[in-house]
């Protein structure tokens, strides 16, 4: 069996990427995107007809190019995410608009609004999961989105501070970044070992997981940014992995051996439970003491609304032409 099969025999593997094109070579479960996943896809001129047709959308909604542009960009995150669910029988993850990370209203009013549109297309919103940034705003839209039945995938997890406010919020899912933590501990701290269960991304989703099952917490953990094959392996039964096309076509070709390396009730972790939901100066202070998170959850915004900008300024660019 290659890597990629003894993988799915613990964990259910879901695709990261915008390019629907490929997905049948692998098989996923689900699949997620992001903002950077979307961008590169636009650029692809075998998606043209898709940027076109929201672009058409966007004309047909105000005359105004700022609505355009906005309403073309939803109409485009759906128009990618409609393709994928064609490819996939589970679900896919649409990312709300990073600008809105920290505005909670505004992030539940674009995520009904990416909800509607599926369902326009005869998708139920079961199959979708609204990717939200974890921040405090995000965490607050989490909580009424779950409630009304609209399913959230809170990204950009890097700290248990965060993991447990979305357990609080009854987030459906989490995404735990593990490639961008050990980047930011190679960065502060070179030199030391960081190989196997040292790595401190796959730390931080361990002990999230010792977590969540010692407290009987039902939200999904998909560990996220995955960069080789030994983060992928020393995660083994973890629920969810979302990893890029090129690491899927690694472990699709290699024979390394798999086993279960995450298994409830054999860790000894901090089961202490938070009361965030209700205590916003307790969250702010207990993340802000989280220095690797702080830099990487601003660091990784930057990136989406920069990626974002871009895609904006193509879509206004079709709207315009």
């Amino acid at each position: 069996m290659t890597t990629l099969d003894q993988l799915r025999r613990y964990t259910t593997v879901v695709a990261d990427t915008g390019d629907f094109s490929i997905l049948k070579r692998f098989a996923p479960q689900d699949g997620t995107t992001n903002p950077s996943h979307i961008l590169n896809a636009a650029k692809q001129a075998q998606f043209k007809s898709i940027i076109d047709d929201a672009a058409r959308h966007g004309k047909s909604i105000s005359s105004a190019i700022d609505a355009q542009v906005e309403a073309a960009l939803l109409h485009l995150l759906v128009g990618f995410g409609s393709q994928i669910l064609n490819c996939i029988p589970g679900r896919v993850s649409t990312e709300v608009d990073a600008v809105h990370s920290f505005d909670a209203q505004k992030t539940v009013e674009m995520a009904r609004q990416i909800v509607h549109l599926y369902e326009g297309l005869g998708i139920s919103k079961a199959r979708i999961l609204i990717k939200i940034a974890s921040t405090w705003e995000g965490f607050q839209a989490c909580r009424i989105l779950e409630a009304e039945g609209i399913h959230c995938n809170m990204t950009l997890i890097f700290s248990m501070v965060q993991a447990k406010l979305a357990a609080e919020a009854g987030a459906t899912i989490i995404s735990p970044f593990v490639g961008r933590s050990m980047d930011w501990w190679q960065k502060n701290f070179p030199g030391r070992d960081y190989s196997g269960v040292k790595d401190p991304g796959v730390q931080l989703v361990t002990d999230i997981f010792h977590y969540y099952t010692a407290c009987d917490i039902k939200t999904e953990i998909m560990a996220a940014s995955l960069r080789n094959i030994d983060e992928c392996v020393h995660l083994a039964g973890v629920g969810f992995m979302t990893i890029n096309t090129a690491l899927l076509e690694e472990l699709q070709t290699a024979d390394y051996p798999v086993r279960q390396r995450l298994v409830a009730g054999t860790g000894a972790r901090d089961i202490s439970r938070s009361q965030y939901l209700t205590d916003e100066p307790s969250f702010r202070f207990d993340l802000f003491n989280d220095a690797m998170a702080v830099d990487k959850i601003s660091e990784s915004l930057r990136i989406f609304l920069k990626d974002g900008a871009e895609l904006k300024k193509i879509l206004q660019e079709a709207i315009l032409s």
